[in-house]
């Protein structure tokens, strides 16, 4: 087959030709029709990330068919379509785990991190790591879904929002415009938040129902004009831009982190306590909440916009992506040419 690898830390990507992999006990081989490229795929490239072993196939939004499937494998069979995301497998043993909080194992697997990922034509990976993909959904819509689609739908539908509460999403990029589409079929009055003026028709064409450009408005202000959100999805890693949306919750409301920012997030707590508001963060989920995402995708015809490329472009791909030129998913298809 062949795959993608970072041979080392801070190293460009290799294509080479490997062995096609055997599944072990507990794990499936997917055959990869599609594999999303990330911004935390930066953790391979660089090694950033402590324990990574070298040389390395990255990928976490990886949407194929399982092809073969390992002993002690029951619910899972060939032909299968299925989906893997950042969480890549739990040990069933730890604390967390025991509670069902498969997401906080102490022991996770990261896929295309701890093992190898979807930048290739074959992926084993963990059983219990693996989400069905609804036949309505093309495998290049589904592995965004598996990375930005999950965190962004998993974080909204575990706030306190109700149908009718106005919830903003601050950032239209690569999160943020799955989170408003999400909010908008959710039923939230939806406000979107961005810099970028341009993105009002686009914002608009994706379900919000207001458009604030922070660079003409204070968000704050015109969010309390509003109401008050409920819920602020803060989707674009600045912490300057997350701060200022503090003030515009209303009673009870929380601005929900899923662009981790470099820098410390400043909060008035004069803010947070007038407003018994909060500042908290959400990190995607497990292959039930990913199958869960994809699920209702296609029920509410919710997709990526995406740029495609092969395997041979991964580098231009990777830099596209990396450099935010990307409008606004990029996946690798790894059979085309």
């Amino acid at each position: 087959m062949r795959a993608v690898i970072v041979p080392a830390a801070g190293e460009a990507f290799e294509l080479v030709d490997r062995e096609i992999p055997d599944p072990g006990p507990g794990a499936v081989r997917i055959e990869v029709e599609a594999c999303g490229i990330c911004h935390s795929d930066a953790f391979v490239k660089e090694g950033t990330y402590p324990g990574i072993s070298y040389p390395r196939v990255p990928g976490h939004e990886i949407a194929g068919r399982i092809d073969a499937v390992g002993e002690d494998v029951d619910r899972l069979g060939v032909g299968d379509r299925v989906g893997v995301g950042w969480h890549g497998g739990h040990c069933f043993t730890c604390d967390p785990c025991r509670r069902g909080d498969f997401q906080q194992c102490e022991n996770g697997e990261i896929t295309g991190l701890t093992y190898d990922g979807g930048y290739a034509e074959y992926a084993t990976v963990p059983a219990e790591a693996v989400a069905a993909i609804p036949e309505t959904l093309d495998a290049v819509d589904a592995a965004p879904l598996l990375c930005a689609g999950v965190t962004t739908f998993n974080a909204l539908r575990n706030t306190d929002a109700r149908p009718g509460d106005l919830v903003a999403v601050q950032g239209i990029g690569g999160l943020g415009h799955l989170g408003v589409q999400y909010a908008h079929a959710a039923g939230f009055e939806t406000v979107a938040l961005s810099r970028s003026g341009d993105k009002e028709s686009l914002a608009t064409e994706l379900g919000a129902d207001h458009f604030i450009d922070t660079t003409e408005h204070d968000p704050a202000q015109r969010l309390q004009e509003l109401g008050g959100a409920s819920v602020v999805l803060a989707t674009a890693p600045a912490s300057e831009a997350i701060s200022s949306v503090v003030g515009g919750l209303g009673t009870d409301g929380s601005v929900v982190v899923v662009g981790v920012p470099e820098d410390p997030v400043e909060v008035s707590a004069q803010q947070l306590v007038g407003a018994r508001s909060g500042l908290e963060g959400w990190a995607s989920g497990h292959a039930r909440d990913s199958q869960d995402t994809l699920e209702f995708s296609a029920l509410r015809d919710v997709t990526p916009e995406i740029e495609t490329y092969p395997l041979t472009d991964v580098e231009a791909a990777y830099e596209r992506m990396l450099a935010n030129e990307a409008r606004f998913r990029v996946v690798l298809e790894p059979g085309a040419d």
